[in-house]
């Protein structure tokens, strides 16, 4: 006759032991680490990146529906609209660079608190951010699904706050002409 451990032990195995809770701890160690990495470098709101990022992520697939719907593959475009998003990260890296190296002059040399600045970069993020939403939802409208029409009007709107907040000169359809 077993011992009570020893059928615990058989138990165990016939569930999987240990290797469940080994997973969730291999899962929860790295989960961890990509977190502290995040924040380590982009910060306290790295999440507001991370989200961005994701945003991208998903106009990039919604737009390659779109086209794939349409017929109008092309790796050209493809290609384009990935070297168009790099682009916009390094938008987002000079929002955020300037107005931190300013913001050390002002304090380090000068012995002026220019802290205000860093809204130059949180402005840009969050106009791109809006952006991609934006972009996202008109893919899908185009591939015929039922978007909530207060969320093209309200991320409208909250884009028109965002500009207007920011001073931005940049007309209403996002993009500048004059170029």
């Amino acid at each position: 006759m077993a011992s009570l451990s020893e059928g615990v032990h058989m138990m165990d195995g016939i569930r999987g032991g240990h290797n469940s809770m080994d997973f969730l701890d291999k899962y929860n160690t790295i989960v961890g680490a990509a977190i502290m990495v995040a924040s380590a470098l982009l910060g306290v709101y790295w999440y507001l990146f991370a989200g961005y990022l994701v945003f991208q992520i998903l106009d990039y697939v919604t737009g390659w529906v779109k086209a794939s719907k349409l017929h109008e593959e092309s790796s050209r475009v493809g290609l384009h609209g990935i070297l168009k998003k790099v682009g916009y990260w390094i938008i987002v890296l000079v929002a955020f660079m300037v107005p931190d190296m300013l913001i050390h002059l002002g304090r380090d040399t000068l012995g002026i608190n220019l802290d205000f600045l860093m809204l130059f970069g949180w402005f840009t993020l969050a106009t791109l951010t809006i952006n991609e939403a934006r972009s996202i939802l008109e893919n899908l409208v185009e591939c015929n699904v039922e978007v909530p029409e207060f969320l093209i009007k309200g991320l409208a709107v909250t884009e028109k706050l965002i500009r207007k907040q920011a001073g931005a000169g940049i007309p209403e359809g996002g993009e500048d002409h004059d170029k």
